[in-house]
């Protein structure tokens, strides 16, 4: 009989991060790392893992959503979704009632994103490889298949794609072994969320020097006198060569991200991440201007690749940071990642929340492999909180993510940890 998807799980999941202000910015101060966490399961017994990316509140929201979408999987042969992850992708962001909702953003666009994810992890189990590889070992035409450029082709057309994959198909197996040997670099934000204090930062940005990081970010936008203090604290811990990067989480209006950061300079700020509205292309271009050589960096809310589009059309960025469960899943950060080669716009992913790293470090190392060939300028962000959930977590050495080589996308979550942290009723939110 033909192997179909039987049924999709989906669970809400919390983790209690603002207890001690893990993750706490200025748009952001009591957050709740959190999931809609999806299990596509199969008539043979195979399984699929995704999700979608919440800070607590309206994860029920997101789970709905995944749910309301759902009916468009079951019973869908496995063989074709994963010989044909765009085909689904297309499908449900496509659906005119449910398109209504966004289109193309917003809460429906994440769910989408959760479910083509989950079939591109089961697509990988089922081929033995991590999806960076499956990814990589892919040809040209094969991955401008999976990418819709109905919207795209004023600024990239699929003979461009195809171009650019097939200059980067050279020395590709070189750029495959020196992952393997080497990693793929990583930045941490661990020492800088809003909410810690003054010793915390200080020893933690010490030990980022020690870890080998060569980047670090500090979430800015509270206070000015407090954003001059913490910078003047982690320049003195990191010294003066570092690069110290600042995200202010879209806390400013334009004219404030200009006068804000032009108090920072001083300290030599590498980018300024999310100075405004995410959907303000011509702001993050006046800001990038006026701040220049401070660069501009944004992407972690920016709904879709016809965004990212007009963002480097604009030239309104320096540091394009694609994420793993904003947009439409595998799909459309293939095309943001080819874009971004078009425009010679260097990508440092957004990670950090639960599961972000694990599913992100998958695109970053397929974009040295396969698309850019350089990790120059480049790093994946790292946080040190929540790994330890999943069943296969990132590994870091040196300041450096580990090529993963577990089968799959990495977002299993482990059972134990879906038990305890389910949203109401698991045990660590019951006594709430």
């Amino acid at each position: 009989m033909t192997e179909t998807i039987l049924s999709v799980d989906t669970f809400d999941v919390r983790f209690p991060t603002s207890r001690h202000r893990d993750g706490s910015d200025a748009m952001n101060p009591f957050p709740d790392y959190s999931a809609a966490y999806v299990v596509l399961r199969t008539t043979e017994g195979a399984e699929g893992h995704g999700l979608i990316f919440t800070v607590g509140r309206g994860t029920e929201i997101e789970v709905a959503a995944v749910r309301s979408l759902a009916e468009m999987v079951v019973g869908q042969p496995v063989a074709e979704l994963v010989a044909d992850p765009g085909a689904l992708a297309r499908r449900l962001i496509g659906d005119s009632q449910i398109r209504w909702l966004g289109p193309e953003k917003g809460v429906v666009h994440m769910a989408a994103g959760g479910l083509v994810n989950a079939v591109w992890d089961l697509a990988a189990r089922r081929a033995g490889k991590p999806l960076w590889k499956l990814l990589a070992d892919l040809t040209p035409e094969q991955i401008v298949a999976q990418i819709d450029f109905r919207y795209l082709r004023d600024a990239l057309t699929e003979v461009e794609a195809l171009e650019l994959l097939r200059a980067a198909s050279i020395n590709r197996d070189a750029r495959e072994q020196l992952l393997r040997r080497e990693g793929y670099p990583a930045y941490t934000t661990t020492p800088g969320w809003l909410g810690y204090d003054d010793e915390k930062l200080a020893r933690l940005c010490k030990e980022a020097v020690e870890d080998g990081y060569e980047l670090i970010k500090l979430k800015v936008g509270g206070s000015l006198a407090d954003d001059v203090r913490r910078m003047a604290i982690a320049r003195e811990a990191v010294g003066p060569k570092m690069r110290i990067a600042v995200d202010a989480n879209q806390i400013w209006g334009v004219p404030d991200a200009i006068g804000w950061m032009r108090e920072l300079r001083e300290f030599d700020p590498y980018w300024i991440e999310e100075p405004t509205s995410p959907d303000d292309v011509l702001g993050h271009a006046a800001v990038r201007k006026a701040l220049a050589p401070i660069k501009v960096a944004t992407g972690e809310h920016v709904h879709n690749a016809v965004m990212f589009k007009q963002l480097l059309q604009a030239g309104a960025v320096d540091v394009v940071q694609i994420d793993a469960c904003r947009v439409g899943g595998v799909n459309e950060n293939l095309a943001i990642l080819l874009l971004a080669a078009k425009f010679g716009v260097p990508v440092c992913p957004h990670a950090g929340g639960v599961g972000l790293c694990e599913l992100v470090q998958h695109l970053a190392m397929f974009d040295f492999v396969a698309v850019s060939g350089t990790t120059e300028n480049r790093a994946i962000e790292y946080v040190d909180h929540l790994h330890e959930h999943f069943v296969h977590p990132v590994r870091i050495s040196g300041g450096r993510y580990l090529a993963p080589t577990a089968p799959g996308m990495s977002a299993q979550i482990v059972a134990e940890s879906l038990t305890a942290y389910r949203f109401p009723e698991g045990p660590e939110w019951a006594a709430e």
